[in-house]
């Protein structure tokens, strides 16, 4: 059977959620799929790299992802990020297009985001795994019920959060958030087919900087820092 054991805050956070009937049939799911000729992307170790990477108590802005990509050496569990050395991804593009009209920040040379997570922005996407080249694969099959489980604990936290909803897949889950306590940016999706219908000139990362600050929670540098192949900031 797979094993489904989140990182230790997150699965305190989610311990009654993981006793679900849902996640052993989620978890023999997975197991046929790693069983078949077909790659999964992204690597089993990177199945839960964003909730690794961002406590639950850290959390101050989630950007909601759909599917993993589902190219070769792509996904590597942070929505929408690559690794170094791997071609910064069209939706990406547009988000550092966005973030340039927005902060005046140019865009990185690099797609790795491990400097959003490690500042508490959660690359969450709603299905973690994907079958390669098949998008949308594992939609429906229980990722989505657990990642809703995660944005609840984010709700409930006590800390006020930011939620960055682009899209009409990620609005979906406006619905899972107090928009009383928490600031609900939502817009097109950045991929090249919607990012002219709304997202650009959305100016997500100003007002999720503004909101965090009037609410004493800093500001996120979104200015990504130049890396080297290895993953290691550049001197």
């Amino acid at each position: 059977m797979i094993d489904l054991t989140l990182p230790p805050r997150w699965h305190s956070a989610l311990r009654a959620e993981l006793d679900q009937p849902y996640i052993a049939e989620l978890q023999g799911f997975l197991a046929a799929e790693l069983a078949a000729d077909t790659p999964v992307f992204p690597a089993v170790e990177d199945w839960f790299a964003a909730l690794a990477r961002t406590a639950p108590e850290d959390v101050r802005v989630v950007i909601l992802g759909q599917d993993p990509y589902h190219g070769a050496g792509q996904a590597h569990g942070l929505s929408f990020s690559v690794r170094p050395g791997v071609r910064v991804r069209p939706s990406l593009r547009n988000i550092y297009k966005e973030l340039h009209g927005d902060l005046g920040i140019p865009p990185a040379s690099h797609g790795y985001l491990a400097h959003w997570a490690d500042q508490g922005v959660l690359l969450l996407n709603t299905t973690l795994t994907v079958r390669a080249a098949s998008p949308a694969s594992h939609a429906g099959r229980g990722w989505e019920r657990l990642t809703d489980a995660v944005i609840r604990v984010v709700d409930a936290g006590p800390q006020p959060v930011v939620f960055l909803l682009w899209g009409a897949h990620a609005r979906t889950k406006a619905t899972l958030v107090d928009a009383s306590r928490h600031c609900v940016l939502q817009s097109a999706h950045p991929s090249p087919l919607s990012a002219r219908t709304g997202f650009f000139g959305s100016a997500p990362f100003s007002k999720a900087n503004a909101f965090l600050a009037a609410h004493g929670r800093g500001t996120i540098d979104w200015a990504l820092p130049a890396i080297d192949q290895h993953g290691s900031i550049s001197a």
